[in-house]
């Protein structure tokens, strides 16, 4: 079977979906393949022990480790990628972020784009998302050119009261986290406590679905192929473009043409397909001539902490709208960048227990009556040896984080100011290596082919119609999550692609099937 169209996205997250929706109406012919498909909505998706203990939207490949073990990480494969599991959080990156800069463990190294490049696109992507936060909170935050579209969702009384308040007294800056869920007048949001690795039961979270994809398909020029797996890029005999994919699409091969294709299957998978696809003259895969594909790998330095106020008698309802950046870029006496700090969704004793299976039920419940949960995140930097690789059939990860230093700092630095405002019992846990959310790297972009597998344009140097739209595009991490840097840079991929001369680079099959009639045929087959 031979499909065609103009741009081909592969993956629906939030890089995928920000340039389909971008691209809709643009006259192009745009088909968004998608490996997995539309995640319901059911009563389990805000159960914590389907969610966490027994794995229910998870899909558990065959990652291996350096030494050939399992390496143990949860990918999501669903319409809207991880966002269907992501905490709602989309943050600027700060503007020194852009630049190269001092840490404990290193240094991070400068972006071939400035803030002021990607300023309006923030923008863009903040109104496309729904994101919802204040202006002048946070010592840290960049300039903007306009404020946030929404109003931020507000602490709750006993929030302000028993946290925010305090922290202030601190000498600290409590800022409202930025957060895209429909919340307020009309909205959908019933602030429970489900935000950070659930999907959303009532559609309240601006994950990529949502908001990207459902958008892009209201146009007639975008279509979705779901469970069609990718498995080989098939460049030209030259090796200077791409002419299609090799698509396992509802267990049927098929080949996809295409005028420019756009790779955003998230940072590990998008660096495994590139390896996975050989050619004659890119004998490292595709777009790897120097080497990069697959390099650089970062997850960031994380630990969540549990901290109790013995006096506290009842939980905090929805906690999640906090963050505090004083210790972003360090805080005087020399203190090098520590990180960013944010309230999680309330724990309860199932997703509590999945951490801590140690823990008797009656003491997790204890501590969660009193407790409020915070996410405290270090910049993890690149590293060659950081890496994905393939071995066989299995990916293989390569991976030791680094940055540990400033993250133990900051780490000891909350617990003190938690003693210090009544919250005496604090307990805390590395993420580790498993915690792939925030993954980035592995493909990213730069000036020359010396320094990176991308153009500033996320185009790849070695082959002229070839993009690479998620993370894998970045070459330091931030300390802030990543999601709204992603769609700001596809919005700003998806202005470059739209200035292209599509038509004359469109390679079309003698007889190939529209992605419409190909699914319409695909659902009267049996998978084989």
């Amino acid at each position: 079977m031979k499909l065609s169209a103009d741009i081909v996205i592969v993956g629906s997250g939030v890089g995928g979906g920000t340039l389909a929706s971008a691209l809709a109406g643009s006259g192009a012919r745009v088909l968004i393949l998608e490996r997995g498909k539309h995640l319901p909505r059911e009563d389990e998706n805000w159960n914590a022990d389907a969610v966490f203990n027994q794995g229910r939207y998870a899909t558990r490949e065959n990652w291996k480790d350096d030494r050939g073990k399992p390496y143990g990480a949860n990918a999501y494969y669903h319409v809207g990628g991880a966002s269907k599991m992501f905490g709602a959080a989309m943050f600027r990156f700060r503007e020194r972020d852009f630049g190269a800069f001092e840490t404990a463990d290193g240094v991070s190294p400068a972006w071939p784009i400035s803030y002021a490049d990607l300023e309006p696109f923030y923008f863009r992507a903040e109104k496309l998302f729904g994101v919802r936060g204040v202006v002048g909170e946070d010592p840290t935050e960049p300039w903007r050119s306009s404020p946030f579209p929404h109003p931020a969702v507000q602490h709750s009384d006993r929030l302000e009261r028993g946290v925010v308040e305090a922290l202030r007294r601190q000498g600290l800056s409590p800022a409202h986290l930025p957060l895209a869920i429909d919340e307020g007048a009309g909205g959908s949001c019933q602030r429970c406590a489900t935000c950070d690795a659930y999907p959303c039961r009532v559609g309240a979270k601006g994950d990529a679905e949502r908001r990207t994809v459902e958008v892009a398909l209201q146009s007639d020029n975008v279509q979705l192929l779901t469970d069609a797996r990718v498995r080989r890029i098939i460049a030209a005999p030259s090796g200077r473009s791409i002419v299609a994919l090799e698509v396992v699409l509802a267990g049927e091969m098929a080949t996809v043409n295409a005028a420019i294709f756009v790779v955003a299957a998230g940072a590990i998978n998008s660096a495994k397909l590139l390896l996975a696809s050989d050619h004659p003259r890119h004998s490292r895969g595709i777009a790897n001539s120097a080497g990069h594909v697959g390099r650089n790998l970062m997850l960031h330095v994380s630990s969540a902490m549990v901290a109790v106020n013995p006096r506290q008698l009842e939980p905090i309802p929805f906690q999640k709208t906090l963050t505090i950046n004083d210790f972003y870029f360090g805080r005087g006496g020399g203190d090098p960048p520590l990180g960013s700090v944010q309230t999680l969704g309330k724990l309860n004793e199932a997703s509590l227990r999945a951490g801590a299976r140690w823990m008797p039920r009656m003491a997790a419940g204890w501590l969660l009556k009193r407790s409020v949960e915070w996410w405290l995140m270090t910049e993890d930097l690149p590293d060659r040896s950081n890496q994905v690789s393939i071995d066989g059939s299995s990916l293989k990860i390569r991976y030791k984080p680094n940055n540990t230093i400033a993250h133990r700092r900051l780490v000891k630095r909350w617990a003190s100011i938690m003693r210090s405002i009544g919250r005496p019992l604090t307990l805390s846990r590395a993420a580790g290596r498993a915690s792939t959310s925030h993954q980035c790297g592995t493909v990213r972009f730069g000036r020359t082919p010396d320094e990176a597998a991308l153009d500033p344009f996320c185009r790849t140097f070695d082959h002229t119609n070839l993009f690479v739209v998620d993370a894998s595009f970045f070459p330091s991490s931030a300390a802030l999550n990543p999601a709204l840097t992603i769609a700001a840079q596809a919005l700003r991929v998806a202005d470059h692609i739209a200035g292209l001369k599509l038509n004359e680079q469109v390679h079309r099959t003698s007889t190939p099937e529209s992605a419409t009639t190909a699914t319409r045929r695909i659902t009267r087959c049996p998978t084989r």
